[in-house]
């Protein structure tokens, strides 16, 4: 039977930590291994890319691509994933479906700059879309079925009006 005051680490599991700058003899004396002299050898230094001067090698590498200050970061929704959340009885139709309403129901695990619905999947129920874009097939679906689009402007766009 094991008791409380029998428990402990597998032998070799745990090591001692080194105490540097204890003495010649521990072998971890003196300079406390960090060589003799120069930058590197005091306290309070962070070099990080510096290499003594020279040009450091991330700015002698030339820089590709490109990224855009304006590009929106969009939830991604399939029909067939909206009604799944329908039938689960998360989505409630008669309401209008926005951002909130999906991140509640649990589509959507956090906001991001807008929601595009994708045409993935079946869908039988009317719903009211409020969301940042709608693919074609959606739109088509969407008023075959009765239901309506709002499209919102990008949340980048209301920040800076």
């Amino acid at each position: 039977m094991v008791k409380l005051n029998d428990l402990r680490d597998n032998p070799g599991a745990t090591k001692d930590r080194i105490r540097v700058g204890r003495g010649i003899g521990s072998g971890k004396g003196k300079t406390g291994g960090r060589g003799v002299k120069g930058q590197k050898s005091r306290t309070g230094v962070a070099i990080k890319a510096f290499e003594g001067g020279q040009m450091p090698l991330y700015r002698r590498l030339p820089k590709r691509g490109f990224h855009n200050l304006f590009s929106t970061n969009l939830n991604e929704v399939n029909l067939g994933r909206l009604q799944q959340a329908v039938e689960a009885g998360k989505l409630d139709a008669g309401k209008p479906v926005t951002e909130q309403a999906l991140i509640e129901a649990g589509v959507l695990s956090k906001k991001k700059d807008g929601v595009k619905v994708l045409g993935r999947g079946e869908l039988t129920t009317k719903l009211d879309l409020e969301v940042y874009a709608v693919s074609k097939s959606v739109a088509d679906v969407i008023e075959k079925l009765g239901g309506k689009v709002t499209l919102l402007a990008p949340k980048a766009d209301a920040d800076a009006a």
